[in-house]
């Protein structure tokens, strides 16, 4: 077992409490002002604000710093296209014979369906794989352990560092997504898909759900309180 080695935090630099403040509001604002988006723009996303992007998903924590994720960045028009169709398949025989209507009935105030003209318009798609194992250099298997948490942590970090760059996303999950190894060639045995994420501009004319999210006092709770 190789001994721990530890080095001194450098790179922490404390701020006066008006500035956390100020930073914290500008954040919160920011992010208040994410929307999933279905419309998307053909404009074209520079390919070095995705790469800075997934580098800040990359600092996620994760369980043992076994970092268990793989980001595949997806601008090429064919390989969206093949994704497109799979995907759509998927869901389409989704709807039809899996889905429980209480889940219909969920999503029918999103208007979502089994056509995906997104995943062609936007030009980036993201797929986000979870790494169950790694492969060594000798061969060797190695288990990955809190996967689910880590590779989660990562999204959200990654959806946040999209919507800092001025862009929005949608998180796409087709069920199932198996295809996606297929597609882009990524070992079934060691990795499994965890979620497409659709990069871009909106439309001029996106809309949105006229819908509402819940408040501080719905989602959290002061010990003691104020």
């Amino acid at each position: 077992m190789s001994e721990s080695r530890f080095l001194p935090l450098a790179t922490y630099t404390e701020l006066p409490p008006e500035v956390m403040q100020r930073r914290v509001d500008d954040f919160e604002a920011q992010l208040q002002r994410r929307r999933s988006v279905r419309q998307f723009s053909h404009r074209p996303v520079p390919r070095s604000i995705i790469e800075k992007c997934l580098l800040a998903a990359g600092t996620a924590p994760s369980g043992a710093n076994q970092q268990p994720w793989h980001f595949v960045a997806i601008s090429d028009p064919a390989i969206k296209a093949r994704i497109r169709t799979a995907a759509e398949a998927a869901e389409r025989e989704f709807y039809e014979r899996r889905a429980p209507q209480e889940w219909k009935d969920a999503l029918k105030p999103l208007g979502t369906d089994e056509h995906k003209p997104y995943l062609e318009t936007a030009p980036w798609l993201i797929a986000v794989f979870l790494q169950r194992y790694s492969r060594q250099a000798d061969g060797r298997k190695v288990k990955h352990y809190y996967t689910d948490e880590s590779v989660g942590i990562a999204l959200g970090l990654l959806i946040a560092a999209v919507h800092t760059a001025g862009l929005v996303s949608l998180t796409h999950t087709p069920s199932p997504m198996g295809f996606l190894c297929d597609i882009l060639g990524r070992p079934k045995d060691l990795e499994r898909p965890y979620m497409l994420l659709v990069v871009g501009y909106p439309d001029p004319q996106a809309s949105v759900p006229d819908i509402q999210r819940k408040p501080l006092a719905a989602i959290a709770e002061f010990l003691p309180p104020a």
